[in-house]
């Protein structure tokens, strides 16, 4: 478990799934938790009461929301989240499985709303008091392949194709500049065999 500089470490290990939409994460976290029932799994924009409730704004096709405020919402829904659950659980000894954590932001807010990758990772390192993943799942889709599973009912899977392309260009980016962390997954793949590969690189976990 990695965290800013001064702050104690967790006991337990924060597991992230990433990916756009209609890539299979969430198929894949309901996969790992019912493999690793020890696991807790939340998602993100969501998991405790205030975060659920951001949730609903942010993916309200029927609002207008400035670029800016929906980076910052999603900050605000994962501070919450962080620090009454997911703090908690770690600090138990817990593993936590979270469907989607700030690489999601540096991704969509910071790549695909043209934000900037490094003023969004300086939002949520504040939002999260330093804490990073000990290992991220990055189920990877083209931008076709995400387009053709997406059922296009939130706000934000009905950003258009050059939206997902600089999306899936940012997770690219951010796998290969942290290769420690991170392990690609070939979302094109039947289910089982991405859940396959998930475990075997959960269970090489120190």
């Amino acid at each position: 478990m990695r965290v800013a500089s001064g702050a104690l470490a967790p006991r337990g290990r924060l597991i992230t799934v990433e990916g756009i939409d209609g890539a299979g994460k969430s198929t894949l976290a309901e996969g790992l938790v019912t493999a690793l029932p020890a696991v807790t799994l939340l998602r993100e924009p969501g998991g405790v009461a205030l975060s659920e409730r951001i949730r609903t704004l942010v993916k309200d096709p029927g609002l207008t929301v400035d670029p800016r405020a929906e980076a910052l919402l999603y900050a605000a829904a994962r501070a919450q989240l962080v620090h009454e659950r997911v703090l908690p659980l770690l600090e138990e000894g817990r593993d936590v499985l979270l469907d989607r954590f700030v690489d999601s932001s540096l991704a969509y807010q910071g790549a695909g709303r043209g934000l900037g990758v490094d003023a969004i990772a300086e939002l949520n390192r504040f939002a999260t008091a330093g804490l990073r993943p000990a290992l991220t799942l990055y189920v990877r889709v083209t931008p076709a392949v995400g387009a053709a599973r997406r059922e296009g009912t939130d706000r934000l899977e009905q950003a258009g194709a050059a939206f997902f392309a600089a999306v899936v260009a940012a997770y690219d980016a951010l796998a290969a500049a942290d290769p420690e962390r991170y392990v690609v997954l070939d979302g094109g793949r039947p289910p089982a065999e991405v859940l396959a590969s998930a475990l075997t690189a959960i269970r090489a976990m120190p």
